[in-house]
């Protein structure tokens, strides 16, 4: 922690001359909206010495908290009840807007930078800034932007509900307290959002009578699973999020809520998640065999209810929203005041939530990982002696063709047409195996060695023939041998994935903000991927990660920033920020998102203020 400390304090240096008004302008101008669904909203974080008088000072949210009535239950209702957005089309319509605030963040603070020097110190005079910086205006409010509008839903943000707007809070509350706000009211709409969409799912699909007949029960269990229990702990999550709406207009917080239906609920998620693998194929099965099911679910997906979205995007819902869900409570995170009680109950959510997710992404991978290692099992055909493949700790971390220079390298002319034969390598997470493939789709095993003792080394000043090549050196093989290969690949991209997947811990071109703490070149998902081979990343829109290193043909190493994941995903999906201020304010609140692993903040100081909070 005292290189996460470094780091935070490297931060918050770059971001310095960057002042809370300046931020204010940015998100102004940038038509920000601090609830949207993203893992890293550009937030104006203020630390206590830069900003002294936090939102629980008597004279902002605890007096709000004393003077609002509470919302009537019917209002509140009615008020979800005009949710006009099924959960795919509010998560998207979020991510894309996270995405062009950030592009416009970036330009407008390029132009600053580019253009009169007096500029960083007269941060207040910003474009889109209200025409009177020189006295605060009475009300400083976040845009009024509406990404859940509609021809059917006249919801708009938490500012600008009647109840709010009528009562005078705005006046009252400090910038930072409503944006704050905004992001509390963005978990408990699009909770909403997602309950409407699995509603849609078991009334218009499970529950229909012709698929009743069409599917045999134990399909219909594999394809919806325990989708009944995942929308049960729904509404009644949402029940207790309305409550705590209805309580006052002012918010006071739903990080605790959000922490005991992780802590105590939210396995039904794992449960669902575990079978994703099972689902995936019966369903793709169904589809291929069973022309009447087909036929009646191309019919139902045309019902105007369903917005064109496909049954595939409904039984999938679960497993977005439980990640979802960890996202928006980092985005309250990083709004909330530092050293404070709701800190606390946030950082508690968040790491029950990761617990979750965690366990929902091993049971995914543990019913893949499994078949995939009887599948490779039965194609190896051993020339050496036997190695057990298939282990309860063991999956496969990359596999493919390589090709072999034959020969020592002192010894041989480049001009031999034989110069290289073709091997294919299985690595493991913990072995390596190298074979030969045989006729029968089937492969010849003729050396092998643990992954923890292989090292690799990228050749220089290479000619057109040993182009992409490197040397794997397996430090003692199926022999108890030092054995050396020089391998081929076909790309330059082909060739760093390997070197990377067979020496994890080699240094890359850039460095890790999780290993050594400094700022390093940044990107933004701006088109979903999904990963084809296993070393790659799966992306999300308005996914941030550092580059750790990068191909001259389009592929990029990258680890996401919200979780700390690793992969390669093609430069083409993503876009760079290019300004170091952004960079350093995505860094600082990767830091306080995490800081719970401090050892000196143990969680049972976390949970006391949760049940402190609990009994209140």
């Amino acid at each position: 922690m005292e290189l996460l400390a470094a780091a935070f304090s490297a931060a918050c240096a770059v971001d310095h001359d960057s002042s809370t008004s300046e931020s204010d302008a940015r998100d102004s101008a940038a038509g920000h909206l601090p609830g949207s669904e993203s893992s890293s909203t550009l937030g104006n974080e203020a630390t206590p010495e830069e900003c002294p008088a936090l939102p629980d000072s008597p004279t902002t949210l605890t007096e709000a908290l004393q003077m609002i009535h509470p919302i009537p239950s019917d209002s509140w209702r009615n008020l979800i009840e005009q949710i006009g957005l099924l959960y795919q089309e509010y998560r998207d319509k979020a991510t894309l807007q996270e995405i062009e605030t950030r592009r416009q963040q970036d330009a407008e603070i390029q132009d600053n930078a580019d253009g009169s020097p007096a500029s960083a110190e007269t941060p207040e005079e910003d474009e889109g800034e209200e025409e009177e910086p020189a006295s605060p205006p009475e009300r400083k409010a976040v845009p009024q932007i509406c990404l859940l509008s509609n021809p059917h839903s006249r919801f708009n943000l938490w500012q600008d509900l009647p109840e709010i707007r009528s009562s005078g809070v705005l006046d009252i509350l400090q910038p930072e307290e409503i944006r704050l706000q905004e992001a509390m009211f963005e978990l408990v709409t699009s909770e909403a959002s997602y309950y409407k969409s699995l509603n849609l799912l078991v009334s218009h699909f499970m529950e229909n009578e012709r698929l009743k007949k069409i599917l045999h029960p134990s399909e219909a269990h594999i394809l919806f699973s325990n989708v009944l229990d995942v929308m049960a702990v729904s509404e009644r999550f949402l029940l207790e999020l309305e409550r705590r709406m209805e309580e006052n207009i002012v918010i006071s917080d739903v990080c605790d809520i959000v922490y005991l239906y992780a802590a105590d609920h939210f396995s039904v998620y794992i449960t669902y998640v575990s079978n994703q693998t099972y689902q995936e194929r019966a369903y793709k099965q169904l589809l291929q065999e069973k022309a009447a099911f087909r036929e009646l679910i191309t019919q139902l997906e045309l019902d105007p209810k369903c917005r064109g979205l496909p049954l595939s995007s409904f039984l999938i819902l679960p497993f977005q929203r439980i990640t979802r869900l960890k996202l928006l409570v980092q985005n309250i995170l990083k709004r909330v005041e530092e050293r404070s009680e709701r800190e606390g109950t946030a950082l508690g959510a968040h790491k029950e939530l990761e617990l979750v997710v965690k366990a929902c992404n091993e049971g995914v991978r543990k019913m893949s990982r499994t078949e995939q290692m009887i599948s490779i099992q039965k194609k190896m055909e051993f020339k050496i002696k036997s190695v057990p493949i298939i282990s309860h700790s063991r999956w496969l971390l990359k596999q493919g063709e390589l090709q072999q220079m034959s020969g020592p390298k002192t010894s041989r002319t480049l001009r031999t047409k034989k110069l290289f034969r073709e091997i294919y390598l299985f690595l493991f997470n913990d072995l390596l195996v190298i074979c030969r493939q045989i006729p029968g789709d089937k492969y010849q095993v003729f050396d092998s060695a643990p992954r923890g003792l292989l090292r690799v080394e990228e050749l220089e000043d290479q000619g057109q023939t040993l182009a992409n090549v490197f040397i794997l050196r397996l430090l003692e093989n199926a022999d108890d041998r030092e054995a050396t290969y020089m391998l081929k690949a076909s790309s330059q991209s082909e060739m760093k994935r390997w070197m990377t997947s067979l020496a994890p811990n080699r240094r890359t071109k850039f460095v890790s903000f999780t290993s050594r703490l400094l700022d390093c070149p940044q990107v933004q998902c701006v088109h979903p991927y999904m990963a084809q081979q296993p070393d790659e990343l799966t992306l999300d829109l308005a996914d941030i990660l550092n580059i750790l290193d990068k191909t001259e043909d389009g592929w990029i190493f990258g680890e996401r920033l919200h979780d700390q994941e690793r992969g390669w995903f093609p430069s083409s999906m993503t876009e760079e920020i290019l300004n170091p201020k952004i960079r350093s304010q995505n860094l600082k609140e990767c830091f306080r998102v995490h800081k719970m692993d401090d050892p000196q903040r143990s969680q049972n100081k976390d949970r006391r203020k949760l049940g402190s909070r609990n009994r209140q």
